[in-house]
Parts: C-alpha cells; structure tokens; sequence
C-alpha cells in the first residue's frame, strides 16, 4: 500500500486494522471502519486479562487501545511517512503529549515564535510551571540563531511548517540537521500544510503534530488531535538525554524489565507518549471523533487541493487591491520564504494567509461584518471560507508590540480558504471592501 500514490492510500490505508477479529466472529467485514462507542471491551476468558495487562495484547478499555482510534491513527503514520501515529483528543493535547514524552523538568526546549498563540502561551506560560525553560527564536530562518539557542539541557526543537499568522515557512531540511548534530528531536506542527503538501518526517524532522480538528476532519464538526513519530529515535546516541526510554522498565512484580527502547526500538518516544503520558494525563479521543477524523481524511487531498488554488486566486486578487497593505501569502513571490514554498510545496501553497488592510481596526470590523459567503469563526481547515481578526482575538493579550512584530496590526485579518467558487469568494471581498472603505466618518458635534 505505501507505493501507491497519496490519494489511494488516504481511502484505503485504516480498513485493514479497522475490525478486529475477536469482534466480528463469523459477520461479514464491515467496508467502513466500525464506531466502538464503549468505554472498555470483554475478556474472552480470564487469561486474556492478564495478557493484556501483561504484554498489551488487545482491547481493554477506550483509554488505553481502540479499534477505531487505531484505524485512523494507522493511515495517518503511513500518509505522513511515520511510523506510529497517536490520535488525542485535540491539537493542544498532541503538542502537550509530545513535549511532555520528551522534557522532563529542569529541560529546555528551543521554539519559533512563529507558532499558533496558544502555542505559546502553553510553553511560556503552562509547561514553565513544571520547570521546564523555553526559548523562542525570532529569525527562524537563521540557522545559526537556532543552534545558539540549544542548551546542555535541550531535549527538543519545535515549529510550524508553514506558521501563523504570517505564513513563514522553517526551512526543515536545515534546522533537522542542527537537531540531528545534538541529538535531539526536531517537532514540527504540520497543521496548516498536512501531508498532502509537505511531509516533514521525509525533510528529516522527528516527530509531526496536527490540529486533526483543522484540515484532516475537514468539517468543522469535531475536535482532535495527532502525533506522528517517525520512529528514528537512536538509543544509543541520545539515551543519556532521555533517560526515561533507556531505564529498566517495570515488570509483574515489581521485578525489573526491559526499558522502552529495548522493547520498541526506534518507536521508544511515541511508545512512551502512548504508554505513560497519554493515558495517565487522559486526554483520549472519543471513537465518534476519531471515525469522523477518518472520513474527513479519505477528501484530504481533493480538499486541500482545492483550497490552495482557491486561496493563490485570492491572495493574487487581495495583492492587486489597493484597499489592501500586504498580504502574507508564501505562494505570492514578494513574500519572503516563496523560495523555500516553491522547494517544499509543489502540491499547493496552502490555504491559510494573513492580509492587512489600508485603515484601522474599525476598517476591519467594517470589511468582517459585510462579509456573506466567509464565516466570522474562531476555526481553520473547514471547507468553508473563514475569517477572523486576530488583534481582538487569538492575539488580543499581547502589546502592541509584541502583535506588530508578529505582523499583527490593527487592520490584519486571517482567511482559511475553503472550497467555494472561487467566483464567490472574490465577488464577497470586493462588496466588502468597497463597504469598509466607503462607510461614512462619523462626525463629533
């Protein structure tokens, strides 16, 4: 199956794991993976406890293992060149669980400041409560300013693949490199690209994050989220800094046992996240929602491909007007990492990009409420056009200047492009523009 080309695999890749057999006796093999909606599974016989407990052998309970969860986590590992996948309940749960398998208190990460705002506020604000430093670098494109950041005490390196608010691009082939020098794991939130366009794990990074809520489920209708490991992790070069996957495990007993990484080899980080963080922290995704996640994935391709052309016509459209600032479009050649875009993303630019308008926040508030076909949501991803004001929300607690060095200013909004005609789309934000530039002043007595 890993052959074949990228859109049969997203239909096919989950069924062969989708029904397992102690479920479905002599029933005939359901073509759509099943919904286990339960919180836990019967024990053929009593043996089957003990070995469940004992090597993991089957399905227990929800938390821990289950079939459906199991049948999306599978095809997104083989659709983003992993080699396990861990579904969660939403994208700030992935990103949690996956540096918390990595840093231990006392530990240091390295980070973009181009990242999702709760992002980080997570790192500076709720992972620094358990003692653990982070660093956010502002030239992400210097690769020399990422390596003088990295610390003794470094355990990861973390960025978005394609980042908000103003789209920059990490270039990952380099910074995989500075990582791999230190032996430490590159994590890289791949969100706004997905895997059809760029697969970070074939570029060198180490360990892939998703907002599944976003592009993968498509919809807008569920939340969840991913990991995805690419099953690289070499014990013997880096076990002194995670000495949580080299230590002696513990066996029935008590009696000590194999560490992770003897057990699992390479997959020693993203076991662990399974094993340890992920069920004893809880944030387990529910069946409905992982089965929705599957079918929204079968389009992921057909959508996003749709979206990026939709979205180069706008962005090309927006940069024309001259109601219009800027637009933060990697696809568009002004834009300062169009290079590394046109390298990395041969498929499509993507579908999400800032634009900022000639006026002030009331021009923006203006332009927003005299759109019809775009929804005013907090969202992304979504076959539906979106969007939003980011200084007044996702961005609202940060200074002035702070948000400008961002590329945040008052007229700045964010667009997710969605599947409509693209007709539509122009036809809606050209009635709005002309509405935000010609409402009338309101005149002071």
């Amino acid at each position: 199956m890993s052959r074949r080309g990228f859109s049969t695999r997203q239909v096919h890749q989950g069924v062969a794991v989708s029904v397992p057999a102690s479920a479905t006796g002599s029933a005939p093999t359901a073509r759509v993976t099943p919904i286990y909606l339960t919180a836990g599974f019967e024990f053929d016989e009593y043996a089957a406890a003990g070995a469940h407990f004992g090597a993991g052998e089957g399905y227990a309970y929800t938390r821990i293992g289950n079939p459906t969860i199991d049948a999306v986590e599978h095809t997104l590992a083989a659709l983003e060149g992993g080699s396990q996948a861990l579904l969660l309940a939403s994208g700030q749960a992935a990103t949690t669980v996956a540096l918390l398998a990595l840093v231990e208190a006392g530990g240091h990460i390295v980070s973009s400041t181009h990242i999702y705002e709760g992002t980080r506020g997570l790192l500076r604000d709720n992972i620094a409560r358990l003692g653990i430093d982070t660093t956010f670098v502002d030239a992400i494109d210097d690769v020399d300013a990422w390596e003088a950041a990295i610390r003794p005490e470094t355990r990861a390196l973390f960025a978005e693949s394609i980042s908000n608010a103003t789209n920059r691009l990490l270039d990952i082939p380099a910074i995989a490199e500075v990582a791999r020098r230190h032996g430490i794991p590159l994590v890289i939130d791949n969100t706004f690209a997905t895997p059809y366009l760029l697969r970070p794990i074939e570029l060198g990074a180490d360990v892939v994050v998703h907002s599944a809520s976003k592009f993968l489920a498509g919809h807008g209708s569920v939340l969840g989220g991913a990991i995805v490991d690419s099953g690289r992790f070499d014990a013997e070069r880096s076990g002194a800094l995670y000495p949580h996957l080299v230590a002696p495990g513990r066996g029935p007993g008590g009696v000590p046992g194999p560490s992770i990484a003897e057990r699992t080899g390479g997959d020693a980080r993203i076991a662990y996240a399974r094993e340890s963080v992920a069920p004893r922290f809880g944030p387990t995704p529910s069946p409905l929602n992982a089965f929705l996640i599957g079918q929204g994935i079968e389009t992921l391709s057909l959508r996003v491909e749709r979206q990026s052309a939709n979205a180069l016509a706008v962005a090309q459209w927006l940069a024309a007007r001259p109601e219009v600032a800027s637009v933060d479009y990697a696809g568009l050649p002004a834009h300062r990492d169009h290079a590394l875009a046109v390298r990395d993303l041969a498929a499509g630019f993507g579908s999400v990009f800032t634009f900022t308008l000639r006026g002030d926040a009331d021009t923006a508030q203006r332009f927003v409420e005299a759109l019809e076909v775009f929804t005013h949501m907090t969202h992304l991803g979504d076959v539906r056009s979106l969007v939003l004001h980011p200084a007044t929300t996702s961005h609202a607690f940060l200074t002035d200047a702070e948000r400008r060095a961002l590329g945040v200013e008052p007229g700045t909004l964010r667009v997710s492009i969605g599947i409509e005609d693209v007709a539509d789309l122009l036809g809606d934000l050209s009635a709005a523009l002309d509405v935000a530039v010609d409402a009338p002043v309101a005149v002071v007595a």
